[in-house]
């Protein structure tokens, strides 16, 4: 299973569900997550797509800290079904 097929999922669960799922290109900030996910409510979190057991990288993980610092949910997908269970937990 690859890092794609992961995000493809998490995009089509945001739309079922009746939100967004907008991707960050790295050219605002190196290490930003994949994906801003907004969803109805105002319900709102960062995502980082990774393929099946792969980890972020340390500046990931530093920016992670960061965003988590200002207040924001950051979560690591890996498999559909941490897709799933973080859609159900937003």
């Amino acid at each position: 299973m690859k890092e794609s097929s992961i995000e493809k999922c998490l995009v089509r669960r945001v739309t079922e569900a009746g939100g967004l799922a907008i991707k960050l290109p790295a050219t605002f900030k190196a290490g930003l997550p994949d994906r801003l996910v907004l969803l109805p409510g105002g319900r709102a979190a960062f995502v980082e797509l990774k393929a099946p057991g792969a980890k972020p990288r340390p500046l990931q993980e530093r920016v992670h800290e960061i965003l988590r610092g200002l207040g924001f949910r950051v979560e690591v997908a890996d498999t559909y079904e941490s897709v799933k269970t973080f859609i159900e937990s937003l």
